[in-house]
């Protein structure tokens, strides 16, 4: 994803990697955030949402379903809530920090370059 995403910009700027400029100071010329990062931002924004809906809601009750059938055998995909809690391991956040909205949107937020 990055590395598409670090294409698009080299191609937005008219350079190839044979000019060898860094990724950085693409990014520092256009102001950009990372994609990898406003991903987690809305991760994290929907999360929130979620947990502060009441338990017998409909959203929140999704999430206790289980699915019958059986998965592929290749390597098993990481479910929605670990990547939550990598997320909230990497930004050292708790749980009890959701209940403030105002808190949490200023603790998610990416910072742009």
């Amino acid at each position: 994803m990055e590395v598409t995403e670090m294409c698009m910009v080299r191609w937005m700027r008219g350079h190839t990697l044979i000019d060898r400029i860094k990724n950085q100071e693409f990014r520092d010329k256009l102001g950009i955030a990372p994609v990898s990062g406003k991903m987690r931002k809305n991760r994290l924004r929907w999360f929130g949402h979620v947990q502060r809906k009441t338990f017998v809601a409909p959203v929140r009750r999704v999430k206790s379903i289980i699915v019958e059938g059986k998965r592929s055998r290749e390597r098993s995909r990481r479910t929605w809530d670990e990547q939550i809690k990598v997320d909230l391991h990497e930004l050292n956040l708790s749980k009890g920090l959701i209940r403030d909205r105002d808190s949490w949107r200023r603790h998610i937020h990416v910072v742009v370059y």
